[in-house]
């Protein structure tokens, strides 16, 4: 028997957005689970949306994320010949009729009668072969039975049955003469004998159209659905790509790891039976199943994301730390690589993702702009501020110009003025770093030259 296949089939319309790459992601980590074969299919049939330059920007995302695909790429509009005649072989066999009818009519027609929304079925009576026309623009619509329903048993919900009488006889081909959507995905999962079709669920209400259509033409390879819950963002609302921040590019260029996002996402509707949340991609594919989906919304949650990268952080080796966070930090002023990566292993236990490095070290080679607040708060507002200053000048002077010395030093400076050592700091530190929040202190100034850091201190010092 041939093995089971899988597609992925983004349109070329926007950027990545997270949903779609967690659809990605479920039908990958299935496909490897249980051998399946997984195509790429790049649906760019909506010639009024459809963006060209967009499908580098889908490949460079999968790339990222390391969703692989089994054989080259292919395009839904490479079989606009194939689609069209479809139509028309359903046209024939009486599974479809041409309808005049704009939209407006029909909207106006169902305001006057007090009707639902949706197609009235008004050219529905023309009768089969009756044509319109010549250079009458119209639609092609299939004609959903009468009676009875459609339904499957969904891997991911259960039993799904929708009674014809409540599906709208669907447009097939649109009055410029192409396909829609739902004929050209239907002919073409048949054609690519996909077995399984994993997507979201705000496309459930699609599916029985696509099994009426594949039932018309005469497809008899059964084919089954998964529909994968919704991403809401925290206020439990559908994740949007206009208000939210949806792309993965964004999440890629934000600094965080691809091994991190294909961990989080994988957590959005699934959850590994042994409860091991960070894990290496190949666990996950071997715990993951389709059927272990829950159907319930996944909330995307920011904090949880940057737990789950700072945990790969933390993980990496300091060499490979270096190596992800040089790009951010290499175009740095006056950057210095052997001053990095003599903090490096500090940064890399705090930091939530490599974006945040370059703020944090800009000081170690180049004297840095202070940020206001952390002037006010830790010098202007301190009545103890100058007097510490003062000290830290003297003390800094002349002890040994190593972490412990400088430790004790501030110690004994916080003694005297009755402080705990992390009050007494606070001043030293964004006098030096223009920040209250960064490296470890001591560790940081001995990267430093002494001079360096007295330059800054007595800086500081005059300006108060």
């Amino acid at each position: 028997m041939s093995p089971p296949r899988v597609r992925f089939a983004p349109s070329p319309t926007g950027y990545l957005h997270l949903g779609s790459a967690r659809t990605a992601l479920f039908n990958w980590l299935w496909a490897r689970h249980v051998g399946a074969e997984m195509l790429l299919r790049i649906e760019d049939t909506d010639r009024e949306r459809s963006q060209p330059e967009l499908i580098q920007v889908i490949f460079d995302a999968l790339e990222w994320l390391g969703i692989d695909f089994d054989g080259e790429p292919t395009f839904q509009s490479d079989g606009a010949t194939r689609h069209s005649e479809v139509v028309e072989q359903l046209l024939e066999a009486g599974h479809a009729y041409r309808c005049t009818c704009t939209q407006d009519e029909v909207a106006e027609r169902n305001k006057a009668a007090g009707g639902p929304p949706g197609y009235d079925g008004r050219c529905r009576d023309r009768g089969v072969g009756v044509g319109v026309a010549a250079g009458e623009a119209h639609v092609v619509r299939f004609r959903v039975p009468d009676g009875g329903s459609t339904g499957w048993d969904d891997l991911i919900r259960g039993p799904i049955s929708f009674e014809h009488r409540n599906l709208e006889d669907f447009v097939l081909r649109r009055r410029d003469g192409s396909p829609m959507f739902i004929v050209a995905n239907s002919v073409d999962d048949a054609d690519s004998s996909i077995t399984h079709v994993i997507r979201g669920e705000d496309l459930i209400n699609v599916t029985p159209k696509m099994l009426l259509v594949r039932a018309a033409l005469g497809v008899s390879e059964p084919i089954e659905f998964a529909h994968l819950p919704l991403i809401v963002n925290e206020q439990r609302k559908k994740l949007s790509k206009r208000k939210d921040d949806a792309s993965i590019e964004s999440y890629r260029e934000r600094g965080f790891l691809a091994e991190a996002m294909v961990n989080y996402l994988a957590l959005l509707g699934w959850g590994p039976p042994d409860g091991v949340e960070v894990r290496p991609v190949a666990e996950i594919i071997g715990l993951f199943d389709i059927v272990d989906v829950n159907p319930s919304p996944a909330m995307f949650d920011i904090k949880k994301l940057e737990s789950v990268n700072a945990e790969y952080l933390r993980a990496m080796s300091v060499e490979e730390f270096i190596g992800v966070a040089n790009d951010r930090v290499a175009t740095l002023p006056g950057f210095d690589p052997e001053r990095f990566a003599a903090i490096a292993a500090e940064l890399q236990t705090r930091v939530k993702t490599v974006h945040d490095v370059p703020a944090m070290i800009g000081f170690l080679f180049a004297t840095p702009e202070t940020d206001p607040v952390a002037w006010d708060k830790a010098i202007a507002q301190n009545d103890a501020a100058a007097s510490l200053l003062d000290g830290a000048i003297v003390a800094y002077g002349t002890v040994e110009w190593d972490r412990d010395a400088l430790h004790s030093a501030t110690e004994a400076l916080a003694e005297d003025h009755g402080l705990k050592l992390g009050k007494a700091q606070a001043p030293i530190r964004v006098a030096v770093t223009g920040r209250t929040v960064g490296p470890p202190l001591f560790e940081s100034l001995v990267i430093m030259d002494r001079a360096e850091v007295l330059t800054r201190l007595r800086a500081a010092r005059d300006r108060i």
